[in-house]
C-alpha cells in the first residue's frame, strides 16, 4: 500500500525562500524527499513574497515585518495555495519549520522581535490543522 506524501517546508531542503536568503539542508527532510514522500513547499513564497524579505512574525493575529508592514494577506494567500496542494496530493501530515510565523508549530515568535517564543502555530500550520492534516515540526523527526 502506498503511503500519500507530507508537505515539508521547502526551506528544510535547502530550496532558496528562507526570509533570510540563506540555504540549509536539513538531512532527514532532504531524505523525505529523495524517497518521493514528501513535497516541498513554502507557503510564504507562494504567497508572494520576495526572498530575501524582513523577518515576520506574528502581533495581536496579524504578521507584520520588523518595519511594521502588515504582511498577512500574502501569509494567508500562501497557506491556502499550500492547503490547495495538500488537499490535491492526499497529504494528512505536514513537516514544518518550527517558529515560523507560516510554519511554526507549538512554538512561534511573540510579535517583539526579540527571539522571544511564545505557543502558538503559524498562519499556514494552523490552516492545515484545522483542516485535519497532522503538523509537526523538523525537530519531531530527530526525536
Amino acid at each position: 500500500m502506498k503511503h500519500s506524501p507530507c508537505i515539508v517546508s521547502a526551506c528544510l531542503i535547502g530550496m532558496f525562500c528562507r526570509y533570510s536568503g540563506e540555504v540549509v539542508s536539513f538531512g532527514p527532510a532532504v531524505e523525505l524527499v529523495r524517497q518521493g514522500r514528501a513535497i516541498p513547499f513554502c507557503p510564504e513564497a507562494m504567497g508572494g513574497l520576495s526572498t530575501p524579505r524582513k523577518p515576520c512574525e506574528i502581533k495581536d493575529g496579524r504578521v507584520v515585518d520588523s518595519d511594521g508592514v502588515d504582511q498577512t494577506a500574502a501569509f494567508r494567500r500562501g497557506a491556502e495555495e499550500g492547503l490547495r496542494l495538500a488537499k490535491l496530493a492526499g497529504c494528512t501530515e505536514a513537516i514544518l519549520k518550527t517558529r515560523s510565523p507560516s510554519c511554526g508549530c507549538g512554538i512561534i515568535y511573540d510579535g517583539s522581535f526579540t527571539s522571544t517564543c511564545i505557543q502558538g502555530d503559524g498562519v499556514f500550520a494552523a490552516l492545515l490543522k484545522e483542516h485535519g492534516i497532522t503538523v509537526r515540526s523538523e525537530e519531531d523527526l530527530v526525536g
